[in-house]
């Protein structure tokens, strides 16, 4: 957590800015993300406060536009309730909301996975299909090769270095997607963020959607990526299906899976040199691996 982004810095963001929540409990939530910091605020609500740089202006896009999207949704997500702006020595906006029950899918894996291909599958179809006029681009929004592509090259030399994969083949299957066609109609509304630690999940069943920062307009092929982050080879065609998404954006989905496994794996993981984070993350270095060793034979 960031320095000074603790229970007392909620209580006086919250007593100076929404006074009658001012008397509720605060407790930090445990969260593997990266982008916010998360507390309980009394039973009913959660205050979401932005540590990473990037995660800034996060906040102000989910207070605009959740509330116009969540009601054509079929799986709940989360409803701002509070604005918060800038203060107490906090320099970002920051958000409160309603409470979702439930555990993160990585903590509380999902066991009715045919279920939840199927809400994840209607989730997408639902969220394309609300107006994207003037929503904002999504940085997930463009081909996968315009993401992170330039590492890739380096994530699977140190992957294959470490042995974890055979760097001939990884390279060819890159170059599979670098070839796929690109989108070409009206940007969408996609979530971009669908990993299991922003799934919900209650009885080992599928029960919310959270974390809204990536959400934005484009090419909604980010958004298949469950079919290799959570799902199985005997229920991945159940999400295609209920995805209703065409040959080439299909194609498209495993090329994120494989580049962002990679990429993140190398970078959160245990493979070591060049482009590796500060500090390792095993959750979502366990989360990347498995994506990519799920998508990688689907390519040869």
């Amino acid at each position: 957590m960031a320095d000074g982004i603790d229970e007392g810095l909620v209580r006086r963001l919250v007593a100076a800015q929404f006074p009658r929540w001012a008397g509720l409990d605060v407790r930090k939530v445990t969260s593997a993300g990266t982008d916010n910091a998360m507390f309980r605020l009394g039973d009913e609500l959660v205050v979401r406060l932005p540590e990473a740089e990037w995660a800034d202006g996060q906040a102000e896009k989910e207070q605009r536009w959740l509330p116009r999207l969540a009601p054509a949704l079929p799986l709940p997500v989360p409803v701002p309730v509070g604005a918060g702006v800038p203060g107490e020595g906090f320099g970002r906006a920051w958000g409160v909301y309603a409470w979702l029950d439930g555990a993160d899918a990585w903590t509380a894996p999902v066991t009715d996975l045919a279920h939840a291909a199927g809400e994840l599958g209607r989730f997408g179809v639902a969220l394309r299909a609300v107006d994207a006029t003037g929503g904002p681009r999504s940085f997930r929004g463009g081909a996968v090769t315009e993401w992170e592509g330039g590492f890739l090259p380096t994530a699977v030399s140190a992957l294959a270095a470490a042995g974890l994969l055979d760097e001939r083949t990884a390279l060819a299957a890159w170059e599979e997607v670098l070839a796929l066609p690109a989108w070409d109609r009206a940007p969408v509304w996609l979530h971009g963020d669908l990993l299991p630690g922003n799934l919900l999940t209650r009885d080992g069943r599928l029960s919310a959607v959270i974390d809204f920062g990536c959400l934005g307009t484009g090419d909604p092929a980010v958004d298949l990526m469950p079919a290799w982050t959570l799902l199985t080879p005997a229920t991945r065609p159940l999400f295609r299906t209920a995805s209703r998404v065409d040959d080439a954006t299909w194609a498209r989905g495993r090329g994120w899976a494989l580049c962002w496994g990679l990429v993140t794996d190398h970078y959160y993981g245990d493979s070591g040199g060049p482009g590796t984070a500060p500090s390792p993350h095993p959750v979502l270095a366990a989360v990347a691996r498995r994506t990519w060793t799920e998508a990688l034979p689907e390519f040869v």
